[in-house]
């Protein structure tokens, strides 16, 4: 086991695990606060670097892509005090920090943990019913239901529609952006089968409207809770189609079948470009299994 403790936060490899909790310095952002202690699997990681500056330094984890329903639904939008993946590490401690990170690296090794994209999250949304107030409104969500209230500070032809209730199963896609700048951020939900809208956020009655106030970062676990729920981004690539050198149609990220007098070169090389696509996480385990059986029955 390697730990490293900092008013940051603690982060604490525990077997295939990272244990990540936030400290309780002020400078501690109000999500990471609200999250709590983290349970990362090794095999949600892709990588982990340690940065050192004149007066601290920095850890850094990065996630495979599609892993986490939080960064899936903020598009790495998260401000440093509020990302959970960063830790302050002080110089005192560089050394602790750097163990960590070679221990970190040595495990996802042995284990041969694959850097690529996943098709299924790996870490779970946060725990619901919840409910955040922030901007314009109010969203609450109990696992199958979001509902938007709002408040004295809505636009008027947004709140004298009422409250807005939306099921999961009819929701596309969650969106969190926060205020940059001149621009506001939103909490932006797409039904299914609407058309995308570029409306502003003060007026669309899916979206609230964000400031840049203290709790607006709060609303990104709103959306990771629903985003936790919607099918995996992956599943709608997936179904996206691709030609192949004769033509074919294939899913994406598929390798053609062999045809009937391939040579015994030409099936290993396939072999091995299989063996490839998995390692990189573009084929899953079922989708290998399958297309090396394909490719064994012409050996």
């Amino acid at each position: 086991m390697a730990e490293i403790i900092q008013r940051d936060g603690t982060w604490v490899l525990d077997g295939d695990a990272l244990r990540i909790t936030p400290g309780r310095d002020r400078n501690v952002g109000l999500l990471r606060r609200e999250l709590g202690e983290l349970v990362v699997p090794l095999e949600a990681s892709a990588g982990i670097s340690f940065e050192q500056g004149k007066r601290g330094g920095r850890l850094r984890l990065r996630l495979r892509d599609g892993a986490d329903p939080l960064l899936t639904a903020t598009g790495g939008r998260l401000a440093e005090p509020h990302d959970p993946y960063q830790l302050l590490v002080d110089s005192d401690r560089y050394g602790v920090a750097e163990y960590l990170v070679d221990e970190v690296r040595r495990t996802l090794l042995l284990d041969g943990v694959a850097a690529g994209p996943v098709d299924s999250y790996l870490l779970p949304g946060p725990p619901v019913p919840l409910s955040v107030s922030a901007g314009d409104g109010t969203a609450s969500f109990d696992g199958e239901r979001v509902r938007l209230e709002w408040n004295w500070k809505t636009e008027e032809s947004k709140a004298s529609a009422g409250a807005r209730d939306l099921d999961i199963a009819g929701i596309e896609a969650v969106e969190w952006r926060p205020a940059v700048g001149l621009e506001n951020g939103c909490l932006r939900f797409r039904p299914r089968h609407a058309p995308a809208t570029a409306a502003p956020a003060k007026y669309d009655p899916n979206a609230v409207e964000l400031w840049g106030f203290r709790k607006d970062p709060l609303m990104a676990l709103v959306a990771a809770a629903v985003q936790a729920r919607l099918p995996h981004p992956a599943a709608a690539a997936g179904e996206a189609a691709a030609p192949d050198a004769g033509g074919q149609t294939l899913p994406v990220g598929s390798v053609p079948a062999p045809a009937p007098g391939d040579d015994h070169d030409v099936l290993l090389r396939r072999l091995r470009e299989l063996g490839e696509l998995r390692r990189d996480g573009v084929l899953t385990e079922d989708e290998f299994t399958r297309a090396k059986q394909a490719v064994l029955k012409r050996l």
